[in-house]
């Protein structure tokens, strides 16, 4: 018993000091300069982000709609809230589509 116990502390000690010596060191990668960019970059990122934010909430409602429109079995205040969903996810999808259009229009507010 002993001897298996001193076998796996001896095996474990010899991989562990494989690992360590045959590591290879950890240089430091050179530092980037952060920059920021132009405002009329930044506002093209605003956009991007916010179309990609409307697409993802209107595909939820609409999504929404579509299961309370099957889970309704007839029933008219269920399709009515269905309805309702449908109509949140045209109005965000609408918004998607007009939002580089009120952005523009923003950016040539501020001068960019």
């Amino acid at each position: 018993m002993f001897r298996r116990i001193i076998y796996r502390i001896t095996a474990v000690t010899v991989a562990l000091l494989a690992t360590v010596t045959a590591a290879a060191p950890a240089y430091a990668a050179e530092p980037q300069i952060l920059a920021a960019n132009s405002l009329p970059v930044i506002i093209s990122n605003i956009t991007n982000w916010i179309i990609g934010l409307l697409v993802g909430v209107a595909t939820l409602f609409l999504t929404i709609g579509g299961l309370r429109r099957l889970a309704a079995g007839g029933d008219p205040t269920e399709i009515e809230k269905s309805n309702s969903a449908f109509k949140n996810a045209l109005i965000g999808y609408a918004l998607a589509v007009l939002a580089p259009i009120l952005l523009a229009v923003v950016q040539g507010w501020i001068g960019g």
